[in-house]
C-alpha cells in the first residue's frame, strides 16, 4: 500500500512561483509512476503532469507545458512540482497519483491519491 501526502500549495500571485511536493510512504514508490492533477470548482479534473519510475521521462499537459516542471527523488520518496509563471486559471487543488501507466491521462488508472493541495493565483 501506498500513502500520498501532498505540500507546498498557497496563494501567490500570477507570475509567482510555488513548488508542490508529493511524498509517499510505501517500499515500493521508487517502482511507480507518478502524476500531478488538479481539479478547479466548476471544472473536471485536468491532466497536470507525469514522470515515470525512474525520472528520466516526463510528459506534460498542453496548459502547463514551458512553466512547470516535474521532478522526483526516489531516495526521499518524493516528487516535486515546481510551478513558474503561474496565472489565475492554475488555481485549483492538486493531486499527486501514483501507480498508472506512465503517461496516461485517464485519473481512474491510478490507483493511489493523495489529500491534495490548494493553490491559488491572484490577478
Amino acid at each position: 500500500q501506498v500513502q500520498l501526502v501532498e505540500s507546498g500549495g498557497g496563494l501567490v500571485q500570477a507570475g509567482g512561483s510555488l513548488r508542490l511536493s508529493c511524498a509517499a510512504s510505501g517500499r515500493t514508490f521508487s517502482t511507480l509512476n507518478v502524476a500531478w492533477f488538479r481539479l478547479a470548482p466548476g471544472k473536471e479534473r485536468d491532466f497536470v503532469t507525469a514522470i515515470n519510475w525512474s525520472g528520466r521521462s516526463t510528459i506534460y499537459g498542453d496548459s502547463v507545458k514551458g512553466r512547470f516542471a516535474v521532478s522526483r527523488d526516489n531516495a526521499k520518496n518524493t516528487v516535486y512540482l515546481q510551478m513558474s509563471s503561474l496565472k489565475p486559471e492554475d488555481t485549483a487543488v492538486y493531486y499527486c497519483a501514483a501507480g498508472g501507466t506512465y503517461g496516461t491521462r485517464f485519473s481512474a488508472e491510478y490507483p493511489y491519491w493523495g489529500q491534495g493541495t490548494q493553490v491559488t493565483v491572484s490577478s
